[in-house]
């Protein structure tokens, strides 16, 4: 969470910038699923642990700069703790950067179609809380870089406001805590697009 709210920093002057010449700005709020190969397909590099199930609730924006193409930013996290192993209390986040472009389908609908990257961020909960200089945590974080590809399909169903199914790739990188280092989110976004002229 520190390294997106990093990101966030450093990135939101260029966007507040940007914005002002921007054609569109739009912000989703929503959930869905995880799927993943199950635990029993292990191959002798990955843990017999699936990252499947769970409900992941997810934030998402973009910004499109010129002839529907853009920049945006996603953070889905899973909603409860899962059991590592059955007895580690864990939970997934993955936060991703990537270039969109949204090409209109009519009046009423838009695609979308990105690809980044960013990071699956593993929280693994101790029980107990340690103290840096800064913040207290009770969790310690396994890290891995990754890739990220995406679609969905936007419907305004009032004004500005929208319907999203999706669909989410990720591809991570040395992801030996779980049975694969693939894996898909499923699920639905409610947005707003902020745009002059709409």
């Amino acid at each position: 969470m520190r390294k997106f709210s990093l990101i966030v920093a450093l990135v939101l002057p260029f966007l507040t910038h940007s914005a002002v010449h921007a054609q569109e700005f739009d912000a989703a709020i929503g959930a869905g699923t995880m799927i993943a190969p199950s635990a029993s397909s292990a191959s002798g590099n990955h843990a017999p642990v699936t990252l499947s199930g769970g409900t992941y609730p997810v934030f998402s924006a973009d910004l499109l700069l010129k002839r529907r193409f853009g920049v945006s930013g996603e953070l889905a996290w899973r909603a409860s703790r899962n059991l590592y192993g059955g007895f580690q209390p864990e939970r997934p986040l993955f936060y991703d950067i990537n270039g969109i472009y949204a090409p209109k389908l009519g009046k009423q609908a838009a695609a979308e179609l990105m690809a980044g990257v960013g990071w699956a961020s593993i929280r693994f909960y101790q029980g107990f809380t340690t103290c840096g200089a800064i913040t207290c945590t009770d969790f310690v974080s396994s890290n891995h870089f990754m890739g990220h590809f995406g679609g969905g399909l936007r419907y305004y169903i009032h004004g500005h406001f929208f319907v999203r199914p999706e669909a989410h790739l990720y591809l991570i990188r040395n992801n030996l805590e779980f049975s694969s280092p693939v894996a898909t989110r499923v699920g639905i976004s409610l947005g707003y697009t902020f745009a002059p002229g709409f």
